[in-house]
Parts: C-alpha cells; sequence; structure tokens
C-alpha cells in the first residue's frame, strides 16, 4: 500500500441546508467545501467498524472515503475532511482492495487518522486539559520513561525498549496495524517530548495503562514528507 500526496485538514466544513427560491425549491445542497475537502453526494456506503467506507458523487468523479464509524444515509450531502490518500488500500474486514481511499473525517469529527495521531509533523498531539496521569517506569534494563525515549532516541535507534503508559489514542487496522499514542507523565507538551507514538498488532483501548515492548525508530518516513521523529514500531503488549 502506497501513500500519496493529498490536502490536509485545515478547516471546519459546514453542511447542506435546502436551498429556496420563489419559483421552486432546490435540490439540497451542500455548502462551499474548504479547500482541503471531498464534497459529494453519498451513491454507497460500506460499514466496516472502526470504519464507515464512503462512495461519493463528487467533483473530480466517483470516489470512495474511509471515515470513523458514522451513520449516514444515501443521498446525504457530506464533506470529508482528507487526512491522507491510500492506494491499493486493503480491508482486512472487507476481503477488498480499494484503487484509492481518502482517509479522512466528516465535517466537525474529530481526527481519527494517523495524521491526526501526530503523523504528519511527527508532532504530539495536543495535551488533554487534565494534567497526564504519572504512570510508574516499567523495570528492566531496557526500561524507558515517554521522555527517556525521546531524549535518547538517537541512541536507542533500532533497539528494543520496555514501555510502560497510558493509552491516550488508538486506531485500529490501519496500514496493516494498530496506532498507539503512549503518555506517562513524563515529559511536557510544550517540549513536545510527552508523548509517544506505537505501531502493534496487539489491541488496547484508550485508558488502558499497558506495558509494550517494541523497537525504536528515528525519522521513520511513512511517505508523501510524512515522517515520526520518533516511533516505537513492531511493538508487543506484554501486560
Amino acid at each position: 500500500m502506497r501513500i500519496v500526496p493529498t490536502l490536509l485538514t485545515t478547516g471546519a466544513l459546514v453542511l447542506a441546508g435546502l436551498a429556496c427560491s420563489k419559483s421552486k425549491p432546490a435540490a439540497p445542497a451542500a455548502a462551499p467545501a474548504a479547500k482541503n475537502a471531498i464534497q459529494g453526494t453519498v451513491l454507497e456506503t460500506v460499514s466496516a467498524p472502526p470504519y464507515t467506507y464512503l462512495r461519493l458523487k463528487a467533483a473530480q468523479g466517483e470516489v470512495w472515503a474511509a471515515v470513523p464509524a458514522a451513520d449516514v444515509k444515501v443521498g446525504a450531502q457530506v464533506a470529508v475532511e482528507v487526512s491522507v490518500a491510500m492506494d491499493k488500500f486493503e480491508s482486512p474486514s472487507l476481503h477488498r482492495t480499494f484503487e484509492r481511499v481518502y482517509m479522512g473525517n466528516l465535517a466537525g469529527a474529530g481526527d481519527a487518522s494517523p495524521m491526526g495521531m501526530g503523523m504528519g509533523m511527527g508532532m504530539a498531539p495536543k495535551a488533554p486539559a487534565a494534567p497526564d496521569e504519572k504512570v510508574a517506569k516499567a523495570a528492566g534494563a531496557d526500561a524507558r520513561t515517554v521522555a527517556e525515549v525521546w531524549a535518547q532516541k538517537d541512541a536507542l535507534k533500532e533497539k528494543t525498549v520496555t514501555l510502560k503508559a497510558k493509552v491516550v489514542k488508538y486506531n485500529e487496522a490501519i496500514m496493516d496495524r494498530n496506532w498507539l499514542h503512549l503518555r506517562d507523565g513524563s515529559g511536557s507538551d510544550a517540549a513536545k517530548d510527552n508523548d509517544v507514538a506505537v505501531t502493534t498488532k496487539d489491541k488496547a483501548k484508550v485508558g488502558d495503562v499497558v506495558t509494550i515492548k517494541g523497537v525504536v525508530r528515528t525519522a521513520k518516513d511513512f511517505g508523501s514528507g510524512y515522517t515520526y521523529p520518533v516511533i516505537i514500531e513492531d511493538a508487543k503488549i506484554v501486560r
């Protein structure tokens, strides 16, 4: 599967109402979309949790988009804020390969794509309103805190680390792996060293405190300029 360049989400969208005139009512129409969005009529929906796939009649023709699971009706006018386009995207649950899928979010929805998890510029997501929960450091010679992974990333490159932290973001089955963002109360949002991305085949949920063991990689390039300064890959949730 190859990630190709596309527009990044920059703003909120406004969905359509019914436009009226004195002579006759107009058909339902969406308000002008933000320039970084695909707007169109829903021709088909396919539910495959955690996603809903939408076949849209858009200005560029018929396209497929994937958004976090949503109740969308055929015939609805929608706008999808695009995070990334994926060629030859394989959906294991549907046993289907899409020539191209635009991954994104319906207008006003939170970003659940890899980009929204901090991928685009390798930045940690915005800190929650409440302080990060303090999590005790894992035991063992290879144990590190989140802040230590950032501070020692060059020395730790291609080495295995053990990390105990809280899951603050989780996305399943993107690019054939699950994506976690972990925090343990170390580091700071200002320094952007309080959050680390992890990929794994194991499952978790937001709020879980997990201990993972995985390989530190730096300047990880997923194509189209999307890189992580540091990421832990091929991780196993050991407890």
